[in-house]
């Protein structure tokens, strides 16, 4: 398997920039049914930003753990709440089950069916 290429600054800006597209989005008031379609994704459990945040979080401890130049109390405290931020990013998956349900109930009748 090939090495994957190293995103760009600019690349992790375009990524947030487009969160931050959805955050506005939201303050428009959209249907329900197009927000649960957006957090779907955002939430999968398997791929799903808190996932993936977790996970670079992780890395990113593993990888200053491993080159830190001198052992401080200082670079010890910065892993420990990456790996912390890490475990709290992760936990927001079981979101994803919070949108199945919500799925659920958005295409359930509401009401009285009408004759």
């Amino acid at each position: 398997m090939p090495t994957p290429s190293a995103p760009s600054a600019d690349d992790v800006s375009q990524a947030t920039a487009i969160l931050a597209q959805v955050q506005n989005y939201l303050h428009t008031n959209p249907p329900v049914s197009d927000v649960l379609a957006l957090l779907a994704v955002l939430l999968d459990e398997d791929t799903g930003v808190p996932i993936l945040l977790g996970d670079i979080l992780r890395n990113t401890a593993r990888l200053i753990a491993q080159e830190a130049k001198a052992e401080s109390d200082e670079i010890h405290l910065i892993v420990a709440g990456l790996r912390e931020a890490a475990q709290e990013a992760t936990d927001l998956h079981v979101l994803h089950w919070d949108v199945q349900r919500l799925n659920h109930y958005a295409v359930e009748p509401t009401g009285p069916s009408a004759p």
